[in-house]
C-alpha cells in the first residue's frame, strides 16, 4: 500500500494527574523515511513496528536501541503487526499480498494469501490460536494457522474494504469496514454479522475491545464509537471538528487511547470524557497507530515524522 494512501481528534485537554500524558519521541534511526505504521509489544520486552516505506520490520528496546529486519523486498508494504504464538511477530504485507512471520531472532517466513490482489491490512491473534486478518481489496476476512494453512471468509457487503480487526470479549473477532461504514463480527467458525454505524458512518478505522464492548475510531465523524455485542452503538463526539482519529488501543490504565493524526494522543473513558495530549511536532508527526508497551506506557508510530512516541499513561 503506498505510504500516501495510509494518511486518509483533536480534543480539549482535561487536567492530567502528575506526569500522565508526558510525551517523548525516538527518531527511527534504522532508515530514513521508513514510514512506521503498525506497532505492538513483542514477546521479548521490546516494541516491534512495521516500516511501510522501506519494507522492513523494526525493533526498539526500551533503552531506545533500534534494529530492523528486511522483508523480501522494499515494495512489500508491511502495514499492521501483532504478537503471535510463541516468540513470533506476524504482520500484513499489503503491497505483496502476503502475511509475514518473524521470530525475535530475525527468521522470516512469508505466506502468500490465496486470493490475488487481496490487500491484507489489519491482523490479530484470535482466541483459537490462529492469525486473523482483513483483506481490504478483496472484501474477505482471512484466517491463517501458525503452520501456514489459510481459510478465507467473504464479507457480505460488496466494496466494504475491511480494515482493522481485534478479538472481542465474546470469543469472536470484530473488524471495521472503512468504505461501507459498518462494524463486522466474525465467529471462529466463520459466521459474519455486520452492524451499520449511525448517521455519518465516519470511515471506521481502528478497533479494540474495551469497557462495554468494542471501541473504534470514526475519523469522518470526528468521534470514537462503542458497539456492544447486540450491535447497539454509542457515539462519543470529540470536541475539535478538525480532528482525525486513527489507531486505538486499551491502555494500561483501563482507558481507551487513540492516535489523532492532527497531532495529539487522546484518552477517552467509559463515560466519554476526553483528555488530549499534544505531540511535540504536532500534525507534522502524523500519530498513526498505538499499543500498550511492556513498560505500561502507551506507544505510537509517527508516520511522517519517522518516529516512535511514548506517552506516560500512569502516574509515577
Amino acid at each position: 500500500m503506498p505510504l500516501g494512501a495510509l494518511i486518509g481528534l483533536t480534543a480539549v485537554a482535561a487536567p492530567a494527574r502528575a506526569d500522565v500524558g508526558e510525551v517523548t519521541e525516538h527518531p527511527v534511526t534504522t532508515a530514513p523515511d521508513s514510514g512506521p505504521v503498525g506497532i505492538t509489544a513483542g514477546p521479548d520486552g521490546a516494541l516491534w513496528f512495521t516500516e511501510n516505506g522501506v519494507g522492513r520490520i523494526g525493533r526498539m528496546a526500551l533503552d531506545g536501541t533500534m534494529t530492523d529486519f528486511p522483508t523480501s523486498g522494499p515494495g512489500t508494504g508491511p502495514t499492521e503487526i501483532t504478537q503471535g504464538p510463541g516468540r513470533t511477530l506476524w504482520f500484513t504485507e499489503t503491497g505483496a499480498g502476503r502475511i509475514g512471520r518473524l521470530t525475535v531472532s530475525g527468521g522470516l517466513t512469508e505466506f502468500p494469501v490465496p486470493t490475488a490482489d487481496s490487500g491484507p491490512a489489519g491482523i490479530t491473534l484470535g482466541p483459537d490460536g490462529a492469525l486473523w486478518f482483513t483483506e481490504a481489496d478483496a472484501d474477505r476476512i482471512g484466517r491463517l494457522t501458525p503452520d501456514g494453512r489459510f481459510t478465507e471468509f467473504p464479507v457480505p457487503t460488496p466494496g466494504a474494504s475491511p480494515k482493522s480487526i481485534a478479538p472481542g470479549d465474546d470469543g469472536a473477532l470484530w473488524f471495521t469496514e472503512l468504505v461501507a461504514g459498518k462494524a463486522g463480527r466474525i465467529t471462529t467458525s466463520g459466521r459474519v454479522t455486520e452492524y451499520p454505524l449511525p448517521g455519518a458512518a465516519g470511515l471506521p478505522d481502528g478497533i479494540v475491545a474495551g469497557p462495554g464492548g468494542m471501541w473504534l475510531t470514526a475519523p469522518g465523524a470526528h468521534a470514537v464509537d462503542r458497539i456492544d455485542r447486540t450491535g447497539h452503538v454509542t457515539r462519543f463526539p470529540l470536541p475539535d471538528p478538525n480532528g482525525d482519529p486513527s489507531g486505538i488501543a486499551r491502555g494500561p490504565d483501563g482507558g481507551i487511547w487513540y492516535a489523532d493524526r492532527s497531532g495529539r494522543i487522546g484518552r477517552i473513558d467509559a463515560r466519554g470524557k476526553v483528555t488530549a495530549f499534544p505531540v511535540p511536532d504536532g500534525a507534522a508527526e502524523v500519530p498513526f497507530r498505538l499499543a500498550t508497551g511492556p513498560d505500561r506506557a502507551v506507544w505510537f508510530t509517527g508516520l511522517i515524522g519517522n518516529t516512535l512516541g511514548r506517552v506516560q499513561a500512569l502516574p509515577r
